[in-house]
């Protein structure tokens, strides 16, 4: 067995968490609602920790079946804290299964925040100059004037499969590093009942203590499906000339159009509705606020300038304001590749993880 002895210290990276002061009485996995014979979580992934034994650490299902309602760290004779210690190991094991490994030290560190900033600028500065030469003329001014619709869905989509060639190899790793703890030939018959219970957040229902977590997930969960979703379909749809941009609010010859644009709108103000919620939160409690990381905070704040800027691109499109415009969607488009492009690095990862992780241990069990 090799350990390592600086482990709590990288982990401790993650958020303002104290690993030594947990003496493992074993109250937070008598506490938690989710802990069984099989699991008990979080007291085994506290010991892993403090002996240094990374390969067990992040090669266990425990961080991922954990959903941080916060009742262990009330409960805690220590306050050792440990719902914001499983949280900052779900944090160490994104980067380590990362791939490629770089962009996982990238993506956590806050120095590197102004390079995955100005690698986007430069892709879209290409695009709006040194594309303009094919980009669509039309009398009102309208993004594709300056960024053409083509070269830009041709784009999202090699990004798209790149990031699923990332996700795919850090599952791989995930599930390798499980080991002989769990069948990996159940995974996929897990899969459906795992995703079903993540759709409807049932083990947020379980929580005491930030019951409001419910809502504030539940909510980011469903408008960003919805506008990936969307996207997805308006992305297809311009490709094989089935509506075309920009999409109109309400047209009776171009229903689908229309019942995408509507759809776009609604998941915008749902996905910015349970960000408010988890935000607001999260500054009223000063506990949560210093425990909070670079990494936890890198995710809600990029969907909420998504948002905001996706709604202003719209305002000033039917506002003609021209340059503005273009201006705003220039940003928008920069923050979305931050946002996909990072996917397999940042906190968004959890989704997957979480995923495989409970589609492993439902079968694990069977």
């Amino acid at each position: 067995m090799r350990l390592d002895p600086t482990l709590h210290r990288k982990v401790g990276r993650f958020g303002n968490v104290d690993v030594d002061a947990c003496y493992n009485c074993g109250n937070c996995t008598a506490t938690c609602n989710l802990s069984d014979e099989d699991h008990s979580f979080p007291r085994r992934m506290m010991h892993y920790l403090q002996i240094g034994n990374r390969e067990k650490l992040v090669g266990s299902l425990d961080p991922w079946l954990c959903h941080n309602c916060g009742d262990c760290s009330v409960q805690c004779p220590r306050e050792a804290n440990p719902s914001e210690i499983v949280g900052a190991v779900r944090a160490e094991a994104v980067k380590s299964f990362a791939f490629p490994s770089f962009m996982g030290r990238m993506v956590a560190s806050p120095k590197w925040l102004p390079v995955l900033f100005l690698i986007p600028l430069a892709i879209f500065v290409f695009f709006a100059l040194g594309l303009r030469g094919i980009a669509k003329v039309v009398p009102v001014p309208e993004f594709s004037n300056v960024f053409p619709e083509l070269p830009l869905e041709i784009f999202f989509f090699t990004l798209s499969a790149l990031v699923i060639l990332s996700f795919a190899v850090g599952v791989a790793k995930f599930i390798r590093s499980a080991g002989n703890s769990v069948k990996k030939s159940n995974l996929f018959k897990g899969l459906v009942p795992a995703v079903k219970e993540i759709l409807q957040h049932k083990r947020f229902t379980k929580c005491e203590e930030e019951r409001y977590r419910f809502w504030g997930h539940l909510l980011t969960l469903s408008g960003f499906l919805t506008l990936f979703i969307v996207s997805s379909l308006e992305g297809i749809g311009t490709w094989f000339h089935v509506v075309t941009l920009p999409l109109p609010f309400w047209n009776s010859h171009e229903i689908f159009a229309s019942i995408l644009k509507i759809s776009a709108n609604v998941g915008g103000l749902v996905l910015l509705a349970g960000l408010v919620i988890l935000l607001v939160n999260r500054f009223r409690d000063p506990e949560k606020r210093a425990n909070s990381s670079y990494f936890d905070w890198l995710l809600p704040w990029l969907l909420v300038a998504i948002v905001l800027t996706g709604f202003l691109s719209q305002g000033t499109r039917l506002a003609g304001l021209g340059h503005i415009m273009f201006g705003v969607y220039f940003v928008h488009l920069t923050l979305i590749f931050m946002l996909f492009a990072y996917m397999p690095f940042s906190k968004f990862a959890h989704v997957v993880y979480r995923t495989v992780a409970m589609s492993l241990a439902r079968k694990s069990k069977a």
